[in-house]
């Protein structure tokens, strides 16, 4: 696609604010950071989920979260009850892990059946479904892809960002090339520079995950 315009590349934008240490004044600021940007979405911890969506009322700024966050390990049903107490909460998307070594050892079914439950949990929001890139050869990725597909998710997703490495651009082209246009592709981890995310987006990313939003917006205004 041509670059963005300003408002386009901001409307694609899911600010995140998931580090460990980050403080209440942390999500306060960043609330009203995406209010100055208009982005799309406001990522934050389970915790953080009723402050931000308080804070953001009426601003058309979605608040998200993470589910199985970082590692994918919890049971999925710690999943399904932390789906659904988010929503009470305030949260309108889902960035879910999978379990990461069940892709891993071929359990399938396992994967697919985990993301479909979080997605019934999600009643209609929107999933994201991460697949952290980093630990997976190119037949895992392909086969998470399928299992997201299968189990109703919106979208792929290359990391969490606390792995390896993050988001690389054949790895977005890859996971772009195996969900076609079914399912949106976000990318996220190490997305630090307008360079970094018009390349994600040229790659075929339709969602940048970041915490460097406003580097990236103010670059793009220069």
């Amino acid at each position: 696609m041509a670059q963005p315009t300003r408002e386009e590349l901001a409307r694609m934008i899911d600010h995140a604010v998931l580090r460990p240490d980050a403080t209440l004044d942390q999500v306060q600021a960043a609330c009203e950071l995406v209010r100055q940007f208009g982005v799309r979405s406001l990522c934050v911890r389970p915790c953080d989920v009723m402050k931000a969506a308080k804070q953001l009322t009426g601003s058309g700024i979605a608040v998200g979260t993470v589910v199985g966050f970082p590692h994918g390990t919890t049971h999925s049903q710690t999943k399904i009850t932390g789906t659904r107490r988010a929503i009470s909460e305030g949260a309108e998307e889902f960035d879910m892990v999978i379990n990461i070594g069940r892709l891993k050892d071929g359990e399938l079914t396992y994967v697919r059946d985990e993301i479909a439950a979080v997605v019934q949990a999600a009643t209609g929001r929107i999933v994201k479904v991460i697949l952290e890139c980093c630990w997976l050869n190119r037949d895992q990725m392909a086969a998470g892809c399928r299992a997201a597909a299968e189990a109703g998710a919106n979208f792929v997703k290359t990391s969490t960002g606390f792995g390896e490495h993050g988001a690389r651009a054949e790895d977005v082209r890859f996971l772009r090339d195996q969900v076609g246009e079914a399912l949106g592709v976000k990318a996220a981890g190490g997305i630090c520079t307008l360079t970094d995310a018009l390349t994600m987006i040229a790659a075929g990313a339709t969602r940048i995950g970041t915490s460097s939003t406003e580097k990236i917006l103010s670059e793009l205004d220069a």
